[in-house]
């Protein structure tokens, strides 16, 4: 009994970790599909494969699911987005997989944040964590210009990287991920070699 104990509670804990995942990915899933305001526990439970009440014994309110949802999201996100600091190849190679994989989410989430308010944080969180990835990712570029450029040459590169840049070359134009990407590490490229100059100009 001593050692059966110890097994049984640990292959509860698995279970009871499984589940939650499972629910939290069913989530996440639906924000893909729905507004985030049309999505019910209901909804939840049957795309997970349980009852209501083991989400709200899970997450104790459909808030709490949402705001679990988030976070776990944010940071799948800030994985998904880790990138060679100065690499600016790798960099758009990395910010375009991402796009790839949730830009169409995330301009379903940005269609809703004039709407509700949750989804007005999540979508402010995100600016903040693009301009952080920009900042980190391209240090060594905005690090030789004084503060003035670096800001000037960071501002254009958050556009530059932004998804709509994204959405603008491969869905609006249709463009092949290959020249989406081209297009993209172009424009970084002419930012801070541009930037570059107009500093080495005024010096």
């Amino acid at each position: 009994m001593k050692t059966t104990r110890p097994y049984a509670m640990t292959t509860r804990a698995a279970a009871l970790d499984e589940t939650r995942q499972r629910i939290l990915s069913a989530t996440i899933a639906l924000s893909t599909e729905k507004l985030t305001l049309e999505i019910v526990l209901a909804d939840v439970a049957e795309r997970a494969g349980v009852s209501t009440k083991t989400i709200l014994r899970h997450f104790g309110s459909r808030d709490g699911l949402l705001d679990a949802a988030t976070e776990v999201a944010r940071t799948e996100i800030e994985q998904e987005r880790t990138a060679p600091v100065g690499d600016v190849a790798a960099a758009i190679v990395v910010v375009v997989d991402h796009y790839e994989e949730r830009g169409d989410w995330v301009m379903r989430m940005l269609g809703q944040e004039n709407s509700d308010a949750r989804v007005h944080d999540v979508v402010d969180l995100g600016r903040r964590v693009h301009r952080d990835w920009v900042q980190t990712t391209f240090q060594p570029q905005l690090e030789r210009l004084p503060p003035s450029a670096a800001l000037a040459a960071a501002d254009l590169l958050v556009v530059a990287t932004d998804v709509y840049a994204w959405k603008l070359l491969r869905r609006d134009r249709a463009l092949s991920r290959v020249d989406t990407e081209l297009r993209m590490r172009l424009l970084v490229h002419a930012i801070v070699n541009e930037c570059g100059k107009q500093n080495e100009e005024m010096t």
